[in-house]
């Protein structure tokens, strides 16, 4: 399994990026896949999950404010950000696994698959 993140860009406080996710391999309305992010000199978080085509989660710093979408006929996952802050300035990433259990979504450790991130920059 292949994944390929872009989207990632400059943008102002307030502001809209979508990044997108191409996922090549595997059976794609099997996979689990995440979104996650690295800020500077922090740990990588979990922004949001989508277990197989199910309903997506996210973390409470984005809730209201980010979604998680897939179009299973270009095998290709979503992360649609709104009002974008300076503190989700962040290198992104996604994730992909076809065999986690729904209580694992959550762990970063459990997923097999990852993209190259993309950097999301948030600044006036």
């Amino acid at each position: 399994v292949q994944l390929q993140a872009s989207g990632g860009g400059l943008v102002q406080p307030g502001g809209s990026l979508r990044l997108s996710c191409a996922i090549s391999g595997g059976t794609f309305s099997r996979l689990t896949t995440g979104w996650f992010r690295q800020a500077p000199g922090k740990e990588r978080e979990i922004v949001g999950t989508m277990f197989r085509g199910g309903v997506p989660r996210y973390a409470d710093s984005v809730k209201g404010r980010f979604t998680i979408s897939r179009d299973n006929a270009k095998n290709t996952v979503y992360l649609q950000m709104n009002d974008l802050k300076p503190e989700d300035t962040a290198v992104y990433y996604c994730a992909a696994d076809a065999n986690l259990i729904f209580s694992s979504m959550w762990n970063e450790g459990q997923y097999d698959y990852w993209g190259r991130g993309t950097q999301v920059t948030v600044s006036s």
